[in-house]
């Protein structure tokens, strides 16, 4: 049987990291004001590696409420494909998973 609460600790605090990641980069997004056309090119750049990693930290937000709904609906731990029980060693490396191994096979 899963341990549900080793699942939801661990998601809460992933879900703190990111938040935390999202107001850096904001505050870093926001101090970028640079007159030198040479340096706002350079600013650009590192601006669009951000704005990817907010996406990217984005995206597995929307990942970890997904999961933490399916915990509240008592469903947490089961591939929302096929209703298998998901692999506590796939769950160890990705908590917020919706799929065991064979259905996350075919969503690529």
């Amino acid at each position: 049987m899963i341990d549900v609460g080793k699942y939801r600790s661990i998601l809460e605090a992933r879900l703190e990291e990111l938040k935390a990641l999202l107001q850096e980069i904001d505050k870093e997004l926001d101090s970028h004001q640079s007159k030198d056309w040479e340096e706002l090119a350079v600013e650009r750049e590192g601006d669009e590696v951000l704005e990817r990693r907010g996406t990217d930290a984005q995206a597995e937000i929307a990942k970890i409420r997904a999961a933490q709904a399916r915990m509240e609906e008592d469903e947490f731990g089961y591939c929302v494909e096929c209703g298998d029980e998901i692999a506590e060693e796939r769950l160890e490396v990705v908590p917020h998973t919706p799929f065991c191994r064979k259905c996350a096979a075919k969503h690529g």
